[in-house]
């Protein structure tokens, strides 16, 4: 089998992050599809915290390759401040310095055909942009969500560095793949001279084999006897994934008697940002409904989401042209869900084709207000719809290895690759409406 160069910061033991599932996935399946994987990842220092437990997830046959990296903020930092410059793109620069090098003597030893690199973090594309520049191996960089925006990042010197990395690798990189229809749409228009033959869509979905593992049946309908439990497991953003409305129509509710503490559990499970929640869950006197929870391993997270009475799913629309990971795992879990998303997000989109969820605006108290119970007495009595496991099932990741597989056999048969960045004549691919 032809080798592939994988260069991702998510990697066990790295125990946070959606995009660790999907790296793993591909070397899992790739194999099946011809192309040996090869990774390189930064040293678990450079992870705030560890999972070991994924360790064993990782195929016997993967060699993985662990560069030094620190985390500027937690390794650099005197009294929690540190130069700016040590942390542009971002903390975990340092990993390029070795991982350049790391990544030589792995194309050395081993020839891979193709290159292959995931955001969200930056450096991981500086590294397979530095590669490929060093060895003219065909590159492809998996964007997943867009690694600019308006206002994003919001500090400006870090968006003027990210936007000419994003710039850089749309140049040279031959093929560029995207979660969503509606990121590789922007895209395009962003610049103009990007050829839509180079991009792809591989959506973020979900192992299989994670959830064999995680539960045997759905649980019955909550009963009246008990709290209607609704969990949410992962990040909750301030901006991106604002549960303020959530919160304050919670509270309306609550005072007006039609939901109690024995009636409604709300566990937000690894949230983060607790220190900003927690008061305005006291404010609203929710902290004896509204629980934050600790992070557990992936898989126990899995198990918990599959005993919940149901799910809530929050994406704001900043980021209408995202779909959350958890999505595609909520709906493998065929559990109901709570979906405060707007409705013109493609989040909502996939919601639309799976069944399964009741929507809301999320930034709509009043819309919120309104809906939750009627979400809550109909999962109670059976009748709320679950979502449709056959059109679910398109977004198991060992299809998606498949799609990756064949971009790279295109890649590998052709020097420069079908389409390639070459096309553009050399230029420099700018984007729209950007100078300099």
């Amino acid at each position: 089998m032809p080798p592939v160069l994988m260069v991702a910061f998510h990697y066990p033991p790295c125990g946070h992050g959606s995009g660790i599932h999907r790296t793993l996935s591909f070397t899992r399946h790739l194999p099946r599809h011809g192309w040996r994987p090869i990774v390189l990842t930064a040293h678990p220092r450079a992870h705030p915290w560890t999972d070991d437990g994924q360790l064993s997830h990782i195929p016997d046959d993967v060699i993985v390759r662990r560069a030094f990296a620190v985390d500027t903020r937690r390794h650099l930092s005197m009294r929690g401040t540190y130069l700016k410059a040590m942390a542009l793109p971002d903390r975990w620069i340092s990993w390029w310095v070795v991982g350049v090098p790391a990544g030589l003597r792995l194309i050395r030893t081993h020839r891979p055909a193709v290159l292959w690199s995931t955001y969200p973090i930056t450096t991981a594309h500086l590294i397979a942009l530095t590669l490929h520049r060093l060895t003219g191996l065909p590159w492809v960089a998996d964007f997943r969500d867009p690694m600019t925006d308006d206002g994003y990042p919001r500090d400006r010197a870090t968006w003027r560095l990210y936007r000419l990395v994003e710039a850089w690798t749309v140049r040279h990189a031959a093929r560029l793949i995207f979660t969503t229809e509606s990121t590789r749409e922007l895209y395009l228009r962003r610049y103009p001279a990007l050829r839509g033959d180079r991009c792809l869509v591989i959506p973020n979905g979900y192992e299989e084999e994670d959830f064999r593992e995680s539960f045997r049946a759905a649980p019955a309908p909550a009963s009246e006897a008990e709290p209607f439990r609704l969990l949410h497991s992962g990040l909750i953003y301030p901006a991106e994934r604002d549960p303020l409305p959530f919160f304050r129509a919670l509270a309306r509710l609550r005072a007006e008697g039609r939901l109690t503490p024995r009636t409604l559990r709300v566990d937000l499970r690894s949230p983060g940002y607790e220190d900003l929640y927690a008061p305005v869950l006291r404010e609203l006197r929710l902290t004896d409904i509204v629980t934050l929870l600790p992070g557990i391993p992936y898989r126990q997270a899995l198990a918990e989401s599959a005993g919940a009475s149901g799910l809530l799913l929050l994406q704001g629309p900043t980021c209408n042209a995202q779909i959350p990971a958890k999505t595609y795992e909520y709906l493998r879990l065929r559990r109901p869900i709570l979906a405060l998303t707007p409705a013109e997000s493609d989040t909502a989109g996939v919601l639309a084709e799976c069944g399964g969820a009741t929507r809301v605006d999320p930034l709509d108290e009043n819309a919120i207000y309104a809906a939750l119970p009627g979400f809550l007495q109909t999962v109670r009595n059976g009748t709320h719809p679950l979502p449709d496991p056959i059109r679910s099932v398109r977004y198991a990741r060992h299809t998606h290895a498949g799609q990756l597989a064949t971009c790279f056999a295109e890649l590998a048969s052709a020097p420069t690759g079908p389409s390639s960045p070459e096309s553009t004549g050399g230029r420099h691919v700018r984007p729209s409406g950007q100078v300099g």
